[in-house]
């Protein structure tokens, strides 16, 4: 109970921040889009596209750390926490040098005729990869904190410094409008400083806050230790650094076989589903902790419970959005940008189902962080992303149309969630008819009556505006009732309407 109580605090101020976050960050792709056009704003997602790349990235690298430290919170073991940050603290430094030579190696084959960008606009976009590289070092040594907060589960803090960022990008994007002069550059180096301001508001809290959250490697140093999380960051990276690669390098070919415009397509379509995602991201990064905590405390029965909760919530959250968004792209699309890009439209269509597959077993993935068997999860998984490296390019190759590179992911996603739950079976002893049963069908049948209502409003509805509507709340409806009424197990129904009532009658 008092985890259930956590969880949904916890949620709701990252939903709390969504809510701020959200209506800002679309307001100023609007702004940013029309400001730069979309030749440069294809630019900047090819080159700074790496941002978006890094985030796969930061998000390992955290998430090894973030394990630690919530195993041993789970534990009550607060000294060891203590060695785990400081040796963290290192493995972060070290990597973040790493990755700084790694990046200046590769901006110069990208920029050595690789890229396919305008000439004249060179100069702009190595600009944009020099500032990318600084906020990068400074973004992989703040890892460390990052962790120390998702173990304490202060999801308050994280809340603010999100909220601080969102009014950074808009402040950002305002200057970029009335900026007389290279709108790319001031942009790319506006951006690559917002890290480093909501970073160091970090740093500066954990260490504040937190005991354990003191700089001494040569006390608390342990080389036991330093080669465990050495083993278990370098397999999340590998996973993570396969997943970032082909992210950002089905953009290079894209971009070698069909231009900037594209690009550009793809960007939008990328940050529209990144808003709509972070809700149901933004419930996992509060379930995390509560999972790997449980089987830090040996109780591997609770952790599965929580783990199917958790993938039934993070379809249910992301389908709230997801499915109207999927029925009405076209004017939803047109009401926000005016004019996309070209191909804007199926790309974002593609990626909700995408996705949709991807939420059925995304907290699969912090069970398997949880139990430490991470090795051949991710060589499988990095396989399966470098393949479909090599298929989008033998789809364009052949003159497929653009859009099969988003039926092609959608193809490895599929494989990497089937993986996931066999994975978990294997390994990890988790009840395989009760996923098939609680999760996999009862969520299959919440999504099919949902569309189904959906798309029922979509055809029958002639005036946009009324069909929108109309779509939203059907979908809506037909989604939550079914939820309740079919993913729910008895127990969950009826906890959820005594707590429903109860919050009527309170107000």
């Amino acid at each position: 109970m008092q985890s259930a109580k956590r969880i949904i605090k916890n949620t709701g101020f990252l939903y709390a921040k969504m809510g701020i976050t959200m209506f800002i960050s679309l307001y100023t792709t609007r702004l940013i889009l029309n400001a730069l056009g979309s030749s440069d704003f294809g630019i900047f997602n090819v080159v700074g596209g790496a941002i978006g790349m890094l985030g796969f990235l930061h998000a390992a690298m955290s998430g090894a750390t973030q394990r630690f430290m919530s195993y041993y919170e789970g534990k009550g073991d607060r000294e060891k926490q203590k060695y785990i940050f400081n040796v963290s603290s290192v493995l972060h430094f070290i990597i973040a040098a790493i990755l700084v030579a790694i990046l200046i190696i590769a901006g110069s084959i990208f920029f050595n005729g690789i890229l396919n960008i305008p000439t004249e606009r060179i100069f702009a976009a190595k600009i944009i990869y020099a500032s990318l590289i600084l906020s990068t070092a400074f973004t992989v040594i703040s890892v460390p904190y990052e962790a120390v907060l998702n173990a304490h589960e202060n999801m308050l803090f994280y809340s603010i410094i999100g909220v601080i960022e969102s009014l950074l990008k808009l402040a950002t994007a305002l200057t970029i409008v009335y900026y007389a002069g290279d709108k790319l550059v001031l942009y790319g180096i506006l951006m690559a400083t917002i890290p480093l301001i909501s970073r160091t508001c970090m740093q500066v809290y954990c260490h504040r806050k937190y005991e354990e959250c003191v700089i001494a490697p040569r006390k608390y140093f342990e080389k036991g230790l330093m080669k465990e999380m050495t083993g278990f960051a370098g397999w999340s990276f590998l996973g993570s650094a396969s997943s970032m690669i082909s992210g950002y390098g089905s953009g290079i070919v894209l971009n070698i076989f069909h231009g900037t415009i594209l690009n550009a397509a793809n960007g939008v379509s990328g940050q529209i589903n990144g808003q709509m995602q972070a809700f149901s991201t933004n419930m996992l990064k509060a379930v995390s902790p509560v999972i790997v905590k449980k089987e830090g405390g040996g109780n591997r029965t609770e952790m599965y419970n929580t783990t199917f909760w958790a993938c039934k919530m993070a379809v249910l959250i992301y389908a709230i959005f997801a499915i109207p968004f999927l029925i009405e792209a076209d004017f939803i699309l047109k009401l926000w940008l005016k004019n996309a890009p070209p191909y804007s439209v199926i790309f974002i269509k593609i990626i909700i189902v995408k996705v949709l597959v991807e939420q059925i077993t995304l907290p699969l993935g912090t069970t398997i962080a949880a139990i430490g068997k991470i090795k051949q999860y991710n060589i499988v998984s990095s396989l399966l992303w470098l393949f479909y490296m090599l298929l989008i390019y033998g789809l364009f190759k052949l003159n497929f149309e653009p859009q099969s590179m988003k039926y092609a992911e959608l193809f490895i996603a599929v494989c990497i969630s089937a993986y996931q739950v066999f994975y978990c079976f294997r390994y990890a002893q988790m009840n395989l008819n009760d996923y098939v049963l609680k999760v996999i069908i009862k969520t299959g049948i919440v999504i099919l009556i949902s569309v189904t209502m959906g798309s029922v409003s979509h055809y029958f509805i002639k005036n946009e505006y009324v069909r929108l509507i109309g779509v939203i709340i059907t979908s809506s409806i037909a989604l939550i009732i079914t939820f309740i009424y079919v993913d729910f197990d008895t127990d969950e129904r009826k906890m959820f309407i005594k707590k429903t009532i109860k919050l009527l009658n309170n107000n």
